[in-house]
C-alpha cells in the first residue's frame, strides 16, 4: 500500500510540473501572438490591395509588355514554399502544412514530383527536418528565416523564386502557408506565387453584365513602374504570407499549450482523488489491524 501511495506522489509531483512549463509556455506565446497579430493586421490590407493591383496590371497589359513574371507556360518544373515552424508543441500546426503538400504534390504536380521536377523551398525547420527525411529534392537555403524575420532576409527568398522562374528553372512557384485568422482559427492554404494570377472578368448578380477589369493611369513610363513595382509586390506577397505563418504558429501553440493545461489538472484531480482514496484505504487497513490486534491480546 506504501508503495502504491508513493507511485500516485511520484506522479502528482510530475503533473504538477508539466502544469508550471505549459502555463509558462501559453503565457509566453500569449505575448508573441499579441506582437504577430498586430504585425499581420496591419500588413495584410497593404499587402492584398498590392497584389490586387498587380493582377489587374497583368490582366490589363496581356500583349503590350514583356511581362517575364506572369508568363503562362506548360507546368514541368515546380517549386513548392513551404512554411512551417522551427519549434514544436503548437498542436497540429506543422503536420497539417506537410499533408497540404502532399496534397498538393497529388493532385497537381503528380506528374511532375515523379520526374524529379518538383523542388521544396523549405522556410522553418520542421518542414526541413521532413522533407530531408523523406528524400524530397530540396532548396535548402532558407529553412531558418524565422530566425530574422524581417523584409531584407523575406526578399532573398523570393528573389531566388523569382529567378528561377524567369531563368525557366521552374514553371511555376506556389507558397503552402497557415493564414491567422485568431489564436484558435487558422486556414492552411496552397496560393499561386508565380506566374502573377490574372483577374478574371465578374459578372454582375444583377444586371448580368461582365464587370470592366480596373486599369490605371501610370506615371512615369508604364513599362519602367511595372518593371519596377513587380518584384516589390511579390516580395511583399511573400512577407506577407510569413507574417501570417509566424502568427498562426504562436495562436496554435497557445491554444496547444492552453489545453494541455486543462488536461493536466483533470488528470492532477483524478490523481488526488486516487491518492486519497489509498491513504483512506492504508488508513482503514492500519485501524483494522489495529483492533484486531487489541481483540486478539483481550481474547
Amino acid at each position: 500500500m506504501s508503495g502504491q501511495l508513493k507511485e500516485v506522489r511520484n506522479r502528482i509531483k510530475s503533473t504538477q510540473s508539466n502544469l508550471q512549463i505549459t502555463k509558462a509556455m501559453k503565457m509566453v506565446s500569449a505575448a508573441k501572438l499579441r506582437r504577430a497579430q498586430d504585425a499581420i493586421l496591419l500588413m495584410r490590407p497593404y499587402a492584398v490591395k498590392l497584389q490586387e493591383m498587380l493582377s489587374n496590371i497583368v490582366s490589363n497589359s496581356e500583349g503590350s509588355l514583356d511581362l517575364a513574371l506572369a508568363a503562362e507556360r506548360p507546368v514541368e518544373k515546380v517549386l513548392l514554399i513551404v512554411i512551417t515552424s522551427d519549434r514544436g508543441l503548437c498542436g497540429a500546426y506543422n503536420s497539417n502544412l506537410i499533408k497540404l503538400t502532399k496534397q498538393v504534390i497529388r493532385e497537381k504536380y503528380q506528374e511532375q514530383f515523379e520526374k524529379g521536377r518538383v523542388t521544396i523551398l523549405p522556410i522553418g525547420k520542421k518542414g526541413w527536418e521532413h522533407f530531408a527525411k523523406n528524400g524530397y529534392k530540396m532548396n535548402e537555403t532558407y529553412w531558418h528565416l524565422f530566425a530574422h524575420l524581417d523584409f531584407d532576409h523575406v526578399k532573398e527568398a523570393a528573389t531566388v523564386a523569382m529567378d528561377g522562374f524567369t531563368s525557366g528553372q521552374y514553371d511555376a512557384v506556389e507558397i503552402i502557408y497557415s493564414q491567422f485568422k485568431n489564436a484558435a482559427t487558422q486556414f492552411f492554404i496552397s496560393e499561386q506565387f508565380l506566374p502573377i494570377a490574372k483577374v478574371e472578368e465578374k459578372v454582375s448578380d444583377s444586371k448580368g453584365k461582365k464587370l470592366a477589369k480596373a486599369d490605371f493611369i501610370f506615371e512615369p513610363e508604364k513599362d519602367t513602374l511595372i518593371a519596377e513595382l513587380m518584384p516589390k509586390i511579390l516580395n511583399t506577397q511573400l512577407y506577407k504570407a510569413m507574417l501570417d505563418a509566424n502568427a498562426s504558429e504562436h495562436g496554435a501553440r497557445m491554444t496547444a499549450m492552453d489545453k494541455a493545461t486543462e488536461n493536466a489538472n483533470e488528470l492532477l484531480r483524478n490523481y488526488k482523488i486516487s491518492y486519497n482514496r489509498a491513504r483512506q484505504a492504508a488508513i482503514t487497513t492500519e485501524l483494522t489491524e489495529i483492533v484486531s490486534g487489541a481483540a486478539a491480546l483481550e481474547g
